[in-house]
């Protein structure tokens, strides 16, 4: 009998990861108090080495293991090397936050590592199952980190309505799957694909299939009609957590979305084009209207997130190789925001105070001119005001959706821009224009946290600057 025994290197990554991962959950229970930021360090070391393993073993071309179910590729690279990048800059503005909040715990940095690894597999996933595999190794992480403050009330909360629609979603996700199964007898994506394009399929099973994926991968983007976790979950849970389910996991969301949709069902691309081109319009509407009521900085900063994936949408209706590349630059540059304005959130934040109302950046020009620029410099880029880089992230997914011929839904993303422009410039504002309730200067927890939130800031400056490295990268990957 013959084995055929399956190439590790293309996941040479996932495997360091998880084995190191392992490892210092094991070594954390043993740390002496005296060693309690090892698996800090450790965490951003093990980063530092999966990120080294991916740059040098960069694969230019689709290489198939584990009998068909993993893919290393370009597309996969770029995303897992900005998933690093991102979790180093969540764990670094997490570490002081955690210590002010009294709740400094290894198992943050050791979950955040295991949902990681979910993001790994979920942007390399290849079949149903592994996809399945990924999404729940990400999301148990997320859940258990949510709740980690078992004295609050609304920590604990957030975490239930996360876990019980999470699982809501996961059945919906599930029962999909099932029927992709059942109409093509494959849980190959590009298998999937040539059962699909040959017409010898059941076309009522696969519709009604890709209704209960799309709804999945919905929920798991946080777009509306399946976005009531996001604000709760964004507010009630510690903001370490709000910065950490905020960013890398939309880039994992968007790798799901396109692995499925794209590679697995491209022969159903008018079913699910019309499903995205609903919940696109619906995200973008709620996104910039909902938003104009809040006073409180992370449900703001949730609600305009859910109009941000509105936009990431706009890419994927497209239906074409230069959307889809336009959709990947608009989540990679939403994330980086994203760091640069719940890290803000983060590094300002004091023992019994979140500082995330709005109302907390009163008079933040007086108080500290320089951290008023670099939040101004967040504002505006999420704005998509030039010449920040997310002008430009803005710009190319409305330029590929008018070029698919959807004129009119990219006449409405304009219109909801201009519509979030105002609560944006509410926080500038507020800042420049309101009178502080006192003149005390306003510091970040540590002055590695005041040079983290100012590169990570001016970044989005440059990048606006010099958009077109990342826009390349972003269109040969596909």
């Amino acid at each position: 009998m013959n084995f055929v025994i399956p190439s590790f290197t293309p996941a040479i990554p996932e495997i360091v990861l998880l084995t190191l991962t392992s490892l210092l959950l094991v070594a954390d229970t043993i740390w002496s108090k005296r060693s309690e930021f090892a698996t800090y360090y450790a965490t951003q070391l093990i980063l530092l080495v999966v990120g080294y393993l991916v740059w040098t073993s960069f694969s230019v071309e689709q290489v198939l293991t584990f009998d068909g179910s993993f893919v290393r590729d370009a597309f996969g690279d770029v995303l897992k090397l900005f998933i690093v990048i991102i979790s180093m800059g969540i764990f670094l503005f997490s570490k002081e936050y955690l210590l002010q909040q009294k709740f400094y715990r290894g198992e943050y940095f050791t979950l955040g590592l295991f949902g990681v690894l979910g993001m790994f597999v979920m942007v390399s996933a290849y079949n149903l199952i592994t996809l399945y595999l990924g999404l729940e190794i990400m999301s148990l992480a997320i859940y258990a980190m949510v709740a980690m403050r078992k004295d609050n009330q609304f920590a604990l909360e957030s975490a239930m309505k996360y876990f019980v629609l999470g699982a809501l979603a996961t059945g919906m996700l599930l029962y999909g799957f099932s029927m992709l199964y059942g109409a093509t007898g494959t849980i190959q994506f590009n298998e999937m694909a040539e059962v699909i394009a040959s017409g010898n399929v059941d076309h009522v099973v696969l519709s009604f299939g890709v209704v209960f994926v799309v709804i999945g991968l919905a929920f798991k983007l946080g777009a509306v009609p399946f976005h009531m976790w996001v604000p709760d979950v964004y507010h009630g849970a510690p903001t370490a957590v709000t910065l950490y389910i905020g960013t890398a996991p939309k880039l994992a969301a968007f790798a799901i979305m396109y692995r499925l949709l794209v590679e697995g069902l491209p022969g159903l691309v008018e079913d699910w084009q019309s499903l995205i081109i609903m919940i696109s319009i619906l995200s973008l509407i709620v996104g910039a209207v909902i938003t104009l009521v809040q006073d409180n900085l992370k449900r703001l900063l949730a609600y305009s997130g859910i109009g941000h994936v509105g936009f990431l949408l706009l890419g994927i209706i497209a239906a074409n190789p230069d959307g889809y590349s336009a959709a990947m630059f608009y989540v990679i540059v939403y994330a980086i925001t994203a760091v640069a304005g719940f890290g803000m959130i983060t590094a300002l934040a004091r023992t019994g105070n979140e500082f995330d109302l709005i109302a907390d950046f009163k008079g933040m020009n007086k108080r500290n001119p320089w951290l008023a620029l670099m939040m101004l410099f967040v504002m505006f880029s999420m704005a998509g005001i030039p010449p920040f880089v997310g002008f430009y992230a803005k710009v190319l997914v409305i330029e590929e959706v008018v070029a698919a011929g959807f004129t009119w839904l990219a006449i409405l993303a304009v219109v909801t821009a201009v519509i979030s422009a105002f609560y944006y410039l509410k926080v500038v504002k507020v800042m420049y224009f309101d009178e502080p309730d006192d003149n005390v200067k306003i510091e970040p927890i540590s002055n590695q946290l005041n040079w983290a939130v100012s590169f990570v800031s001016i970044a989005l400056l440059l990048l606006g600057l010099m958009p077109s490295p990342l826009i390349t990268l972003c269109y040969n990957s596909l």
